[in-house]
């Protein structure tokens, strides 16, 4: 659960960071980059870890479809909670999609 954890709370970092400059438009565009990079850097702090203690009980292709995973699912809040977006039909199809490929990573064949 660690790593899901710190997956998921970098996923916050890293999403605040690729887009939660698109509230302030009228900023400049190196002061967003660099702000933006602040951001990121405390997602790697979290991403680094996670990956590296989750690489024991996880695959590396099992630690990055959760991490794509917790990224969509971190992305739905954010679009709707932060940018006041909605969430059209063919997204949601297409993050069905990725729970299949959950599925397909995860199955012991």
């Amino acid at each position: 659960m660690v790593t899901i954890g710190l997956l998921t709370l970098s996923n916050v970092f890293m999403t605040f960071a690729w887009y939660g400059h698109l509230r302030f438009k009228d900023s400049p565009l190196w002061i967003v980059i660099l702000v933006s990079w602040g951001i990121a850097f405390f997602e790697y702090c979290l991403m680094v870890p996670a990956n590296r203690w989750g690489n024991g009980q996880f695959s590396v292709g099992q630690l990055k479809i959760i991490q794509e995973v917790i990224t969509l699912v971190v992305f739905c809040g954010f679009s709707v909670w932060y940018l006041k977006e909605g969430l059209k039909w063919n997204y949601l199809v297409g993050f069905a999609f990725m729970v299949v490929a959950v599925f397909f990573i995860f199955k012991k064949w």
